[in-house]
């Protein structure tokens, strides 16, 4: 498969890159916005062109990777679905979920793999803790709790700590990423939020730091944790079920690290799990979509709904009042 990165960023750079490659692909170009960058990261990443054109990219290949700012996304993958293109999207989709929704259909109409890089559910302890869940051996979930609080490293604040206007803010940088989490394993939607918000040291003009409760159509209750501030918190999950509790540590990294244990009246049991890397089988399950097997491992729905939930989380911590989650008819 052809590849063109739209987006000389940071998280193709440490993760995309080497997925791409390891599934075979070849990245034809790379597209930024300053033409001295577009050069330098081609040469830097082996990269045969570096061009500050879109069209220039599109050219001559089979799917494009997007990691642009959030407010690119829309008008980068309308114009890639338009030229008949497939299509792997940076969370969040778009800045709202109107948009995020037309970029589905218009994916749909065009007959083009469209798939959103949630690559938490690619993780093999996510893969494991699933299989807990659906088959059953935790029994009934009645709670899940997922702390994301850490601190955002000087290389990836840029735009995220001060910029709302290209989506910035740890509510569209995390928050959707835990939505994403909890509809894997839970598989179900969040229908009603309550939320808080706050900015202290890091954030300029957005938020570094929210909690949330979630409603499932289930009764499962949902409490999430998200920070850009947290040093020292570490990353985890726990659902908590009539028969038994999952609890995972260090399970929310983009590192196939951590721990996880089962707990029941049997005592406590360390789950075993795979330890491939996240993004090189997003890559490769996408790259089997555009193939004609079987779908991404996060479809351009999935993406939808999770930025669905992010936006309800946020206006909830704006209003301070319970907010409907609003799928956009997805």
């Amino acid at each position: 498969m052809r590849w063109g990165l739209i987006g000389a960023s940071t998280i193709a750079a440490e993760h995309m890159i080497g997925a791409i490659r390891a599934s075979g692909g070849q990245i034809t170009a790379v597209m930024s916005s300053n033409a001295e960058r577009a050069a330098s990261y081609a040469a830097n990443h082996r990269i045969n062109a570096g061009v500050t054109d879109l069209g220039a990219v599109l050219d001559g290949v089979d799917a494009v990777y997007i990691s642009t700012t959030n407010d690119m996304h829309l008008p980068q993958a309308m114009a890639a679905i338009a030229a008949g293109k497939h299509v792997l999207c940076e969370k969040p989709l778009a800045m709202n979920v109107a948009d995020a929704v037309s970029m589905v259909r218009a994916a749909e109409q065009a007959g083009v793999t469209f798939a959103t890089n949630h690559h938490l559910r690619n993780a093999g302890s996510h893969l494991a803790i699933r299989e807990v869940i659906t088959s059953g051996r935790i029994g009934e979930v009645l709670s899940v709790r997922v702390f994301h609080a850490v601190h955002l490293p000087p290389h990836l604040q840029g735009w995220r700590i001060d910029n709302p206007a290209a989506g910035g803010g740890v509510i569209p940088d995390i928050t959707v990423h835990d939505a994403d989490t909890v509809r894997f394993h839970l598989g179900e939607d969040p229908v009603e939020v309550v939320a808080m918000k706050t900015a202290r040291g890091m954030g300029q003009g957005v938020e570094d730091s929210a909690m949330s409760v979630w409603s499932m159509p289930s009764g499962t209750m949902v409490h999430t944790h998200e920070s850009f501030t947290h040093a020292f918190a570490g990353t985890g999950i726990e659902v908590h079920g009539t028969q038994g509790s999952i609890i995972a540590r260090g399970v929310m990294t983009q590192q196939p690290v951590g721990e996880i244990v089962v707990r029941s009246e049997a005592g406590e049991e360390a789950l075993p799990f795979a330890t491939h890397g996240l993004y090189d089988r997003a890559v490769e399950v996408f790259a089997k979509a555009c193939a004609g097997e079987g779908e991404p491992a996060a479809t351009g729905v999935d993406g939808v709904k999770s930025l669905a939930v992010a936006a309800a989380v946020s206006e909830a911590a704006e209003t301070g009042k319970r907010t409907t989650v609003d799928y956009g008819g997805i």
